[in-house]
């Protein structure tokens, strides 16, 4: 007579693991609520919440009539939010083509046709922009770049006299090394390892 096989153990079935998706949200104005998506992509890291929030608090939060350009887009949401709280044109430069397509797609759904999508490379985008020009820019390359000197540069010739340069760091830029570029530190916050620094040029300041 044949003995029986022993019963298998049982073993729990193997799920297949969730994507795991990832988002930022428009903090203020008419978008407020609004979801941005947060593509997996190597050194995509989208400003925190509360250093957005405190950075519109320090700009005020009625940007009607400023025109503002993102130097490094990634997920727009400095960009958008400048445009969900009124302001007349947002240029989002970014260098990824998907995430080109992303900013294109959301500024396409918002129907926000204040918001203009380049792919190029921010610094030569701000280069390329008129002299005192702009009324805020926004800096936040990938903390792992070279290219945070150039672009300090080049913001300060586009942005305008009264306007200001948002810069996002790994570390804290003193005045001395805001020297060259004729900047000089009006805010200063540090959340984690990011430092969000508020410039102005020193011909504003001392006005």
């Amino acid at each position: 007579m044949m003995k029986k096989a022993p019963p298998a153990p049982y073993r729990k079935p193997v799920r297949p693991r969730a994507v795991q998706t990832h988002e930022v949200r428009i903090i203020g104005g008419l978008f407020k609520r609004t979801k941005l998506p947060v593509a997996d992509n190597p050194g995509l890291r989208p400003t925190p919440d509360r250093v957005r929030e405190t950075l519109f608090n320090w700009l005020g939060q009625d940007l009607t009539g400023w025109r503002c350009l993102d130097a490094f887009a990634g997920t727009g949401a400095l960009g958008f939010e400048s445009a969900s709280r009124g302001a007349t044109e947002v240029r989002l430069i970014e260098n990824d083509a998907a995430l080109v397509d992303q900013l294109k797609r959301i500024a396409s759904q918002l129907k926000l046709e204040t918001v203009q999508v380049a792919r190029a490379d921010g610094v030569t985008a701000l280069r390329q922009a008129a002299p005192s020009s702009l009324d805020v820019i926004f800096l936040d390359p990938p903390f792992d770049s070279e290219v945070f000197d150039a672009a300090v540069l080049a913001a300060a010739q586009a942005v305008k006299p009264s306007g200001f340069v948002y810069l996002e760091a790994p570390v804290r830029w003193t005045d001395e090394r805001l020297q060259a570029a004729q900047l000089q530190l009006y805010r200063h916050l540090k959340a984690g390892a990011v430092h969000a620094h508020l410039l102005q040029r020193i011909t504003a300041a001392v006005a």
